[in-house]
């Protein structure tokens, strides 16, 4: 088995007295795609926040190759190039073009030269389907384009893990597929994804690990097959039934 990129040990998140995530411990091995599910107010997205340190943890540990760095000293944006995340409201600076969006990141984190980090950003988005729409701005692009653009964006960092919070929430039903087809694609292609995620059949079919939370610790993780299949909570079941229902 392959040494793990990404350990969570512990992990304890209160805001005030309300405790949001309890003695969270999972492991992320390279090419691991990992759904995280659970219904609203679980403490998904919180755990995403914390990985990338978007939130402080309030105990425990995120190792990244062997480093605590939930830990004091860490150098946050460094480490964020690494473990990009990918939002559900696509966070693009409106003030810039599509172009210019993904190349902030690589001049300013990475302090690539400009003609290095337009080659880089290209590429992605050539590769997401939106090469076409490169002088655009955030305003005149589509909900699925946005996302599409943020995951360019993302990959142009050259990170070794990606985080989604529920990436596709904020979209139209016709523009869910879209996202998720060059989500399929990064998996085929041997990207390391956490992911928090809504849909189902996604969680199912492209990840190799699913983890079921709720009330903010984790109820239940397996092979997709096991969790959605042989599910052994009964919180697990009740969850899963209204969704099959769906």
């Amino acid at each position: 088995m392959s040494e793990a990129i990404l350990e969570v040990r512990h992990l304890s998140k209160s805001f005030g007295s309300n405790a949001v995530l309890k003695d969270i411990d999972f492991t992320v091995r390279p090419g691991d795609v990992t759904s995280i599910i659970g219904a609203s107010g679980s403490g998904k997205s919180t755990l995403l926040r914390c990985i990338n340190l978007l939130e402080t943890p309030t105990n425990g540990e995120v190792i990244f190759h062997g480093q605590n760095v939930a830990g004091k000293g860490v150098n946050a944006a460094s480490y964020r190039s690494k473990v990009g995340m990918v939002f559900q409201s696509f966070n693009l600076f409106n003030n810039m073009t599509v172009l210019e969006n993904c190349i902030v990141g690589q001049t300013k984190v990475l302090k690539k030269n400009k003609e290095e980090a337009q080659t880089n950003a290209l590429k992605y988005l050539e590769q997401v389907g939106m090469a076409p729409y490169i002088n655009a701005r955030p305003r005149q692009i589509s909900g699925g384009q946005k996302q599409r653009v943020a995951i360019a964006r993302a990959l142009a960092m050259e990170p070794e893990v990606l985080l989604f919070d529920e990436p596709t929430s904020a979209l139209d039903p016709e523009m869910v597929g879209e996202v998720l087809a060059v989500m399929r694609d990064l998996a085929r292609a041997g990207m390391t994804m956490l992911v928090v995620t809504h849909e189902m059949a996604f969680a199912r079919d492209v990840s190799n690990h699913v983890v079921y939370m709720a009330g903010g610790v984790i109820c239940e993780e397996g092979a997709p097959i096991d969790i959605f299949n042989h599910p052994k909570q009964a919180r697990t079941q009740e969850f899963l039934s209204r969704f099959m229902e769906r």
